[in-house]
């Protein structure tokens, strides 16, 4: 087709929404402005923040770390014949053209601090991809109650 798609959230912490910080609604259409697509080739990571506000005017800062995994886009060829589908064999040893499709790592946060935001993702990021033994949840609890300190107070 035209090659957009749309984003889905496949995993989000906490699981459920907090009161006082409820999950932002269309995340997953801030995470790729320009829309969902496929690519020919590898792009590399990007990151970016961004500040959203609500219908209270709180601000959510929202760091964006983008990385590009493939997909495979090897589909057979299906044809009608009787009115009963067969699937067409492939005749050629050509391989099948790899396409790369965006996932998105996303903090939100109350506080302004992109630097940390960008080490964070970064983190998750590389445990994700080196497919380490640790769990993702265990990495993002210990984030969470990380105590970063103020600059210029005490430690």
């Amino acid at each position: 087709g035209s090659g957009d798609g749309q984003g889905q959230i496949l995993q989000r912490f906490p699981e459920k929404d907090w009161e006082d910080n409820p999950f932002p609604q269309g995340i997953e259409l801030f995470c790729q402005p320009s829309g969902w697509q496929l690519f020919p080739k590898k792009n590399p990571p990007t990151f970016f923040v961004a500040v959203l506000t609500d219908i209270n005017s709180e601000r959510h800062y929202c760091a964006c770390f983008t990385f590009w995994e493939a997909v495979d886009s090897s589909q057979p060829q299906s044809h009608t014949r009787n009115g009963e589908e067969e699937e067409e064999e492939p005749s050629s040893p050509v391989q099948p053209s790899q396409l790369f499709a965006p996932k998105s790592l996303v903090l939100v946060s109350r506080l302004d601090y992109a630097e940390v935001f960008r080490n964070c993702l970064g983190l998750i990021y590389t445990i994700y991809v080196d497919g380490l033994s640790v769990s993702l949840e265990n990495v993002i609890g210990n984030l969470l109650t990380c105590t970063i300190p103020i600059t210029g107070a005490a430690q």
